[in-house]
């Protein structure tokens, strides 16, 4: 009986300490900036909740601002406030829009800049970065 042998045709195959090196520093940085934009999105969603329900709780353009400062203030909201917001009537219905800016310091004097922008119309496009720089 022979006794089992490996035989390695060629180099072996895998990851060098050098390239682990290099894929954990690649994701380490990717980690730290989804950490850094991650709670701008969070922020985002919330205030696309509070114009929804802004909205749903009807009544006067003040009573709509109102309504969307106390979700603000619940959802710590601090990009935007309901006297930022914009109102249109279309098809006999009010509509909601926003648009605003939120700048993230990375390192140093680098810094993202994200256009955040949203409506409750159902067919509308965001509003146009324009509006955003206001």
């Amino acid at each position: 009986m022979q006794g089992s042998k490996q035989v390695f045709n060629g180099r072996e195959r895998g990851i060098s300490l050098t390239g682990l090196i290099f894929v954990l520093a690649i994701l380490g940085v990717l980690g730290i900036f989804a950490m850094k934009v991650f709670p701008t999105w969070v922020e985002y969603r919330s205030v696309k909740q509070g114009i929804a329900s802004a909205k749903a709780a009807g009544g006067s353009t003040l009573a709509m601002q109102q309504a969307f400062d106390k979700n603000a203030e619940i959802n710590a909201v601090e990009a935007i406030r309901g006297k930022d917001l914009e109102f249109s009537r279309e098809s006999g219905d009010t509509e909601i829009s926003f648009a605003y800016q939120k700048k993230i310091p990375i390192a140093g004097n680098v810094s993202l800049l994200i256009d955040y922008a949203g409506s409750t119309a159902p067919n509308v496009a965001a509003p146009a970065a324009a509006a955003a720089a206001k």
